[in-house]
């Protein structure tokens, strides 16, 4: 026997006996045999113990870095371990217990869990504990070929496992063993449990088996593991700040709403303090487009099939949207997935001259996804959402000037929220996927150039993204950085010569002729489902004045003394058209004055007999120790100010 191992430097190694990766990295260097986890053998993912026979290339990956320049890989490995070792712990102390689906990621690992009483987070600190003892003793982790028919009769008992294992090609399955327990569906394990370093169990949460709201609901357990410790607490100080900041946690405390599973998942309950930020949000969005040109539409939210087939979302979207609805006439129904056929056959109901352009049509759109039940979280992916949506109608040499005004209504709003994170993505088609774009080489050549042109024309630093389009047009994309750290698309200007030639749209010319228009699809603040969950993370629900769901809350010292000062004073606020409340429940002051700071209100007045006498009110700002006297007049002054600023800091 005599074969090569090619190293990623393009160096060669001859063997005349078979060895493992472990040996090859040892052979290579000791370092680097005590730090590899895995291998890639010819591009595929292997273990340690993987055995070299034959002339392969070759890239050991180490808990350092992975030579192949994918450094997650060796993170996925260790997590996958972790996944595994806390799946054979759990076994023991639950023998009941059945498993689902288990993943490792960039983002920690997590495993399905279900039995009768199911597993509480006040019980993963045990778990924890018998997973140190297992790597404290560096337990033999084996991998092993097994008959699937043996697999079969070892989870008899376990439909999720015997479920998995169908989905298991051939008569023999890739499993890994430690001890007496074994399981099936991972790629890559360490060799033993003395390489799992530092992990932490971090929660349980239900998860539908195989993300289907018709399953059984099981427990997800997640945790994540690193090679250093350093990095295992940057990480949990990370994911505490992610909790401090989650809309979803911060909603439930200010109670701005809420979503019930029962009633309907990944449909959003809006309670008043939360439709009241959104309603401030609807009116503002709404007058700065009427302002800038637009014209408000309604158009309903059920539209028949056949549009949305003329417009392709049918074809390239269906899977993303609801089935249809048989009115039993012939007639097919479908909730819109997007407006934009809705606002052509506003376009369409007259004859339009080139005087008219350009034509701007502007709704706050409720649409419908079909969202699968595993991607749904809070306000951020929902199944109904409401779009700030808009499409403009230009003439050719309309198409740069419309996008200047377009963008700087963007840059506009951004200035009032203050929204500062966000850079610019061109997104354009990638010409080999031919199921994801209609299929006109010309159209997009013509598009794609046209739409650069204007970002250059205005000097635009962004960057570009093959296979990012619509499936209609190129767009620019203005993409935002979460208080989470997630990159998601703010703001979108999309340029569509496809949709105007499809529904046949026409414009009559200065020669009399008919036109064929271009087609601006633009989102100013994207959905207010999603705008209220990224502003509710940014202000850590602290928001500002202009948008808080009370603006002030008025605090009696003596309920018998002071209240009718207070009614007086909330009143007074009111009627100037401020957002004022005031607590007169039998509390102690103290705990009223703390629950207003809890529950972020902006301004917190406290009136007691001076107050009362001089008309005037004890001011303490949110976020700070400072208690402040001053008129009621001054103080409607203030707040009046701060409201009309945006409550910006550069007043």
């Amino acid at each position: 026997m005599s074969f090569s191992i090619t190293l990623p430097d393009g160096s060669k190694r001859d063997f005349d006996k078979a060895l493992t990766v472990g040996d090859l990295a040892h052979n290579i260097a000791t370092s680097l045999g005590k730090a590899a986890v895995a291998a890639k053998v010819d591009g595929q993912l292997e273990p340690v113990d993987y055995q070299l026979n034959k002339n392969a290339k070759v890239a050991i990956i180490t808990n350092k870095a992975i030579i192949t320049n994918k450094d997650d890989e060796a993170l996925n490995v260790l997590r996958a371990t972790a996944a595994f070792l806390f799946e054979a712990v759990a076994k023991k102390a639950y023998p009941e217990l059945h498993f689902g689906e288990h993943a490792a990621d960039k983002d920690g690992f997590y495993v399905d869990t279900d039995k009768t009483n199911q597993i509480k987070i006040s019980e993963l600190p045990q778990l924890e504990k018998a997973m140190k003892k297992s790597i404290k003793n560096g337990e033999k982790i084996e991998h092993v070929q097994v008959a699937k028919s043996d697999l079969e009769a070892e989870f008899k008992d376990d439909p999720y496992k015997g479920a998995l294992l169908k989905n298991e090609k051939g008569d023999t399955v890739d499993a890994y063993k430690l001890g007496d327990f074994t399981d099936f569906g991972f790629d890559v394990l360490l060799p033993n449990t003395g390489k799992i370093k530092y992990f932490k169990l971090l929660s349980v949460a239900g998860a539908y088996w195989m993300g289907k709201s018709s399953n059984p609901m099981l427990q997800r357990i997640s945790g994540t593991a690193f090679f250093k410790e350093s990095a295992l607490k940057a990480d949990l100080k990370r994911r505490d700040e992610i909790k401090e900041r989650d809309h979803r946690t911060i909603g439930r405390d200010l109670d701005l709403f809420f979503v019930d599973p029962k009633v309907g998942a990944g449909l959003p309950y809006w309670m008043p303090k939360g439709a009241t930020i959104r309603r401030v949000i609807e009116r503002y969005i709404i007058d700065k487009e009427v302002a800038d040109g637009y014209q408000h539409v309604y158009t309903p939210v059920l539209m028949n099939l056949n549009a949305y087939k003329t417009s392709g979302h049918w074809a390239h979207y269906r899977d993303d949207m609801f089935p249809p609805m048989d009115m039993g006439d012939g007639e097919m129904l479908e909730l819109r997935p997007m407006n934009c056929p809705s606002h052509i056959e506003i376009y369409k109901h007259h004859i339009r001259s080139y005087r008219e352009l350009p034509i701007r049509i502007a709704e706050l759109g409720m649409m419908h996804r079909y969202e699968k039940s595993g991607a749904l979280s809070g306000l951020q992916r929902v199944r109904e959402m409401t779009l700030n949506d808009g499409h403009t109608f230009v003439a050719l040499d309309q198409v740069q000037d419309e996008f200047a005004k377009i963008l700087k209504l963007i840059m506009d709003v951004y200035k009032d929220f203050d929204i500062t994170d966000y850079y610019f993505r061109f997104s354009y088609r990638d010409p080999k996927n031919t199921q994801k774009y209609f299929s006109n080489d010309e159209m997009w050549e013509k598009s794609q150039k046209m739409l650069k042109g204007a970002m250059d024309d205005l000097g635009l630093d962004y960057v570009e993204a093959e296979g990012e389009a619509a499936f209609y047009g190129p767009k620019l994309d203005i993409q935002t950085k979460t208080a989470l750290g997630n990159d998601e698309t703010m703001s979108t200007i999309q340029l569509d010569f496809m949709l105007p030639e499809r529904f046949n749209l026409t414009y009559v010319g200065k020669d009399g002729e008919e036109h064929r228009p271009v087609m601006i699809h633009r989102g100013i603040v994207g959905t207010m489902e999603r705008f209220v969950a990224y502003l509710t993370e940014i202000y850590k629900g602290a928001f500002p004045t202009w948008l808080a769901p009370i603006q002030v809350e008025v605090i009696p010292v003596n309920l018998d003394a002071h209240s009718d000062y207070a009614k007086k004073v909330r009143d007074e606020l009111n009627k100037r058209g401020f957002r004022a409340e005031a607590d007169l429940r039998n509390e102690k002051l103290g705990y009223k004055i703390r629950e207003s700071q809890t529950q972020k209100i902006p301004y917190t007045l406290v009136l007691g007999d001076k107050e009362m006498k001089a008309n005037s009110v004890n001011v303490r700002p949110y976020g700070t120790d400072d208690e402040i006297a001053k008129s009621l007049d001054d103080f409607i002054k203030e707040i009046d100010k701060d409201v009309n600023s945006y409550s910006r800091k550069n007043k």
